[in-house]
């Protein structure tokens, strides 16, 4: 079955979409690009600067400031000790450190302090995913634990956070928050104090449970202080500690912390049922970059779903963007279909199967550097186009594809140009596209082959009538560098209209 559609740059992917990942694009044909520049108006600027400057003015700053929010709800014991004097200074002198931590935290803090507060919890339990991830949501640790509360597989399995091919739900921030917080809450109900539930959420409810066992056989007290724990989980609530102090008073450690409105950053939007994760930040008229940070648990460059629609996060204010283009929109939404790979299969000739660089295929796919494939798997390829692509629901779950896919290449029947470079002559652009000098220069009805930087040169011959009215054979290039454009009027606040440069592989 096909997906059918766009481009992506998840890969992250990077996760995007997408785990610790660089993203692709593909463009209408199926063909993977990578965004080179962009040029001409932006609309959306920085999003979080944006949330930030549309603050509105009110007397009483608690009303828009997060912190003051996070700062009434304060409702554990303080911990005095050379631990948290120890973190306190560590923090202190790395500014840049704590700025970015803060900057990451902007999209997700109000969400993560109203679910703390509908649990009736302490509000610094917002402030642990700072000393878990730094608010990185692309956070992996030695222990393999991810996302911005760092679950391990197991823990998170237990928890409901779905972990295959497609998805890595620990990476969900709403998912994810929504998990710790029953998992907090279940380790409160079991040793009845937060420190000692936040010290078992570090280090597991069976060794703080031995530690207290073993301090009871000796008589001695079993508050968190008192009990021999791991080095980590003795610094684990100190360490929250000394971000509560600075986030109480930063002028104190020299350090500033800017104001975070007290409103939601982010919203859900319905999305069809396959969306390639690119296309949908244009639709929402917002960066790739930002649409991964509200949505990082996609593995793939395309989002997909075993339900007929399913849903994602867009900045508060581009919700109605994407909803508004996606209902303009009359091209195919997505351009990846799975391949059912064989265990052996060379990488190398799905790649040339599928008209994909074997680097990208790798990119895209997650997969190691050997040349062949160590099991049976699906793979996820440029798409060809059937008017009824759809990877169908069966498809989705991990390592069980079900339908062996129609193999072409697709064909580039769109322009492919190339925007020359200082110091790029026709004769070099010929040789490394494997085009002949001459086919450049009728197709791009030249005087001569001489050609200058920010000149648009056009590669593919596909449907191109020369001067002689002779239509020319399309030829197989390596990589070309296109022009897309997007342009929305509908939206009353911003007028869209960017151009970027992208480069096929």
């Amino acid at each position: 079955m096909l997906l059918v559609g766009f481009a992506w740059a998840i890969l992250l992917a990077g996760m995007g979409f997408f785990a610790p990942r660089s993203l692709a694009d593909t463009n209408a044909a199926g063909v993977e690009i990578e965004i080179i520049s962009d040029e001409g108006v932006s609309v959306t600027g920085d999003p979080v600067t944006t949330f930030l400057n549309d603050i509105d003015s009110a007397a009483d700053t608690k009303q828009i400031d997060i912190w003051a929010r996070i700062k009434n709800g304060y409702a554990m014991p303080d911990i005095d000790s050379e631990y948290t004097a120890r973190h306190e200074s560590w923090y202190a002198s790395r500014p840049d450190y704590v700025n970015r931590m803060v900057d990451r935290s902007q999209k997700y803090l109000f969400h993560i302090v109203e679910e703390v507060e509908k649990r009736n919890m302490p509000t610094e339990i917002a402030l642990l995913p700072m000393i878990e991830s730094a608010y990185n949501p692309q956070a992996y640790s030695r222990s393999r634990a991810s996302g911005i509360w760092q679950f391990i597989p197991s823990t998170g399995k237990n928890y409901g956070l779905e972990q295959n091919w497609w998805v890595d739900n620990r990476r969900d921030v709403t998912a994810a928050t929504d998990a710790a917080l029953n998992y907090l809450q279940k380790l409160h109900g079991m040793f009845g104090t937060w420190d000692l539930a936040l010290a078992a959420y570090n280090a597991g409810e069976g060794t703080v449970q031995r530690a207290i066992d073993r301090n009871r056989r000796a008589g001695l007290p079993t508050n968190y202080q008192s009990l021999r724990l791991p080095p980590e989980t003795r610094n684990y609530v100190p360490k929250l500690q000394a971000i509560k102090n600075i986030v109480n008073n930063p002028e104190r450690f020299g350090l500033t912390i800017d104001s975070i409105p007290n409103r939601a950053y982010f919203a859900r939007v319905t999305a069809p049922k396959q969306i390639d994760a690119k296309l949908a930040a244009q639709f929402a008229e917002i960066s790739l970059e930002e649409f991964s940070a509200l949505n990082p648990s996609y593995n793939r460059p395309v989002i997909t779903s075993n339900d007929e629609t399913h849903q994602f996060l867009l900045p508060t204010w581009a919700a109605e963007r994407f909803t508004s283009n996606l209902e303009g929109y009359d091209k195919p939404l997505t351009s990846w279909q799975t391949y059912s790979a064989k265990r052996g299969e060379r990488m190398d000739k799905i790649a040339k199967k599928f008209g994909i660089h074997v680097s990208q295929l790798r990119n895209v796919n997650n997969l190691s550097n050997s040349k062949k494939l160590r099991s049976s798997q699906p793979v996820l390829v440029p798409a060809a186009y059937s008017a009824q692509s759809d990877l169908g629901a069966a498809n989705l779950k991990a390592n069980e594809p079900t339908t062996e896919l129609d193999e072409s290449v697709p064909s580039l029947s769109s322009p492919i140009i190339h925007k020359v470079r200082r110091g790029e002559t026709l004769h070099a652009l010929a040789e490394k596209y494997d085009v002949d000098v001459n086919t450049l220069v009728k197709i791009n009805r030249l005087k001569s082959t001489k050609v200058k930087a920010g000149q648009v040169i056009r590669l593919n011959t596909q449907g191109i009538e020369t001067k002689n009215n002779e239509i020319l054979a399309p030829h197989k290039n390596k990589k070309y560098q296109t022009n897309s454009r997007i342009k929305n009027r509908k939206s009353k606040s911003h007028q869209f209209e960017t151009r970027s440069h992208i480069r096929l592989k």
